[in-house]
């Protein structure tokens, strides 16, 4: 059985071109997006790319959403993972990250540039993961789902899921390590 979807009430408001509907889709779902989208790609441009394509999507089936067969989000993510991938084939290289977290500013300078550089190396590391790797962490950890929602969204079993997230963990840790920024 499915869960009440929070979002079934605003896709026939879509559907209608209902303006406060369409800006509150937005301000439910860009932030998560534009993270899913940095955490893959890596960059801020290509994740605002694919925040617009996912709406895009939304706005022109909108009124062709079924509930009860799967959740809205699960289906707004596939598509954003599918573009994503879009990306990732076009460009077989990672690039520089814009900005994946925010820097408290109330840190000190030196704090600031430590968090700054902890970040960076994350998200190289990150970027380097294999995509199915990076997938499943950006799921789990950073999109927040459940092994089993992040398991669905990905087609494959909660147990293969698992077998992901442990190699890509050993995997950031083992660069971590190598460039120096973790200890062994």
């Amino acid at each position: 059985m499915i869960e009440l979807d929070p979002d079934a009430d605003l896709l026939p408001r879509i559907a209608k071109g209902e303006q406060s509907a369409i800006r509150e889709m937005v301000a439910r779902k860009l932030p998560r997006l534009i993270a899913l989208g940095m955490r893959m790609l890596n960059d801020r441009g290509d994740a605002e790319d694919i925040a617009q394509e996912t709406f895009m999507r939304i706005w022109k089936h909108a009124g062709e959403w079924e509930t009860g067969q799967a959740k809205f989000d699960t289906w707004m993510h596939r598509v954003a993972l599918n573009l994503c991938y879009d990306k990732l084939r076009i460009r077989q290289e990672p690039v520089e990250d814009d900005t994946v977290d925010q820097i408290d500013p109330d840190l000190i300078p030196e704090d600031r540039l430590a968090h700054r550089q902890q970040s960076d190396q994350v998200a190289f590391a990150l970027s380097m993961l294999p995509t199915r790797q990076r997938e499943a962490l950006v799921l789990q950890y950073y999109q927040e789902f459940s092994n089993s929602e992040a398991a669905n969204l990905m087609n494959i079993s909660v147990d293969a899921l698992e077998s992901l997230l442990s190699r890509a963990r050993r995997n950031m840790r083992t660069m971590l390590i190598e460039s120096g920024f973790v200890k062994g």
